[in-house]
């Protein structure tokens, strides 16, 4: 989602006392809504994170932006209460609510007291099901769309990451911006977000996660209160795509002292059974931070950047694996070769067991730091749904991340790393680099 890849592998947050080991019950409401939870009743308090899939990739032809403006009014008043309504019931409750979209999905998350668990699941039920969409605050979170996107348009990371996103995807919704065009989001109407509303929260593409102070007969009762009356299917989601990366650069002149560079080939879907060589590949080759090999290549040894990483962007509907530098524009030629031959060398020979050795050791020790609090939790129920991950993955993935073996690495380095389809995408004045 962009919940990339290695969201599920990486990265820890603090919370709650980490838990050496997470239970995760599966839940069916009364009405056949499905949900996984974790009952942790130390705290009273619950978190819950729903996920409608297709997210932007849902607008209406011509209506891009409609889902983004849409998610963004779900919080601006609901039922009987306008925004500011909203907001003072959700204060006085010390409720936390969250509302966010993607071209994967539109995702709600919901952080509230024991104490106030029916009132919370109230409003958490008219935001999903009861939005206003009154005039006035269509026009407040327009203007305050439009303002991003006209950010965005001097923002040399934003500009190469739609520049990249158009060469690799053209008119698939994963081809070009999720909030829209200043032309497309200006001429929205509320009809428009009534039907992306309609179009995208429905119950057969939901996913639900709680943790907390809540039993599963609670929860069952809140799946229907809170989803129950959405419609039950929406349209089809866009197909697949395989991105159209070809090797080579293309530069954007931007008048700025530093070049960015966007960079990228095919990736490797969640569901590939070389998955975890290729996490581990990456580990080694971008993903680690200052041991990582281009780091320590690009920075470390050259002085060419701050910082390179690279990332396995594995999504619903295709897969790419991407990285980014940034450079003085005369340096950033030296950095773009630097990164190539990198690229061909460890496709060529792999990488070493010691290397090897300390990405599991990193990745396998990181693992049980990210299951430390409710609400990081929630979050996780809820991705591992998405990327049809077992209910027991938890307890079982570190052990397959050790089974794999310095042959199955430099195997899937052979298969996966393509150094002659490696683009390019450079924003800024760059010395000595040009469109090829």
């Amino acid at each position: 989602m962009i919940r990339f890849a290695t969201a599920l592998f990486l990265g820890a947050t603090a919370a709650l006392p980490a838990r050496a080991e997470v239970d995760i019950q599966s839940v069916t409401s009364p009405g056949g809504i499905e949900a996984w939870l974790v009952e942790e009743h130390s705290l009273p308090f619950v978190a819950i994170d729903i996920a409608f899939l297709g997210g932007t990739s849902l607008d209406v032809a011509g209506k891009r932006g409609a889902v983004h403006l849409m998610t963004g009014l779900l919080e601006e008043g609901s039922g009987d209460l306008d925004a500011r309504g909203f907001a003072r019931a959700t204060e006085a409750l010390a409720t936390d609510f969250g509302f966010s979209s993607s071209p994967e999905e539109v995702s709600i998350s919901a952080r509230f007291l024991t104490e106030n668990f029916d009132e919370s699941v109230a409003l958490m039920r008219d935001a999903i099901q009861k939005p206003r969409f009154d005039a006035a605050d269509i026009e407040r979170v327009r203007a305050q769309v439009l303002s991003g996107l006209s950010y965005s348009e001097n923002d040399p990371n934003d500009i190469a990451s739609k520049t990249f996103a158009a060469m690799a995807y053209g008119d698939h919704p994963y081809g070009t911006a999720e909030e829209g065009t200043p032309e497309s989001v200006a001429a929205l109407t509320r009809d428009d977000l009534l039907e992306a509303h309609k179009n995208v929260l429905v119950k057969d593409r939901v996913l639900v996660g709680a943790v907390g102070d809540i039993t599963p007969e609670q929860l069952g009762k809140l799946l229907d209160a809170v989803l129950g009356d959405l419609p039950q299917s929406g349209p089809a989601l866009p197909p697949e795509v395989e991105p159209k990366i070809a090797g080579g650069t293309t530069v954007v002149e931007f008048d700025t002292p530093q070049s960015v560079a966007l960079f990228g080939q095919r990736g490797i879907s969640f569901d590939d059974e070389d998955y975890f060589a290729a996490v581990l590949l990456n580990q080694v080759l971008g993903g680690g931070g200052f041991e990582s090999r281009l780091m320590q290549e690009v920075r470390e040894k050259r002085g060419l950047t701050y910082g390179v990483y690279s990332s396995l962007q594995s999504r619903d509907l295709s897969s790419a694996y991407m990285g980014s530098v940034s450079s003085g524009n005369d340096r950033i030629g030296k950095a773009i070769e630097v990164i190539r031959d990198q690229w061909r060398m460890t496709a060529e020979q792999g990488i070493t067991q010691e290397e090897l050795d300390g990405a599991k050791t990193y990745l396998t020790g990181a693992y049980p730091l990210r299951f430390d609090g409710n609400s990081t939790i929630a979050g996780i129920l809820v991705g591992m749904q998405t990327i049809g991950l077992d209910i027991d993955y938890v307890k079982t993935r570190n052990e397959r991340v050790e089974k794999v073996t310095l042959d199955d690495v430099k195997r899937v380095a052979g298969e996966l790393l393509d150094p002659d389809h490696l683009h390019f995408v450079v924003v800024g004045k760059p010395t000595g680099v040009v469109n090829e």
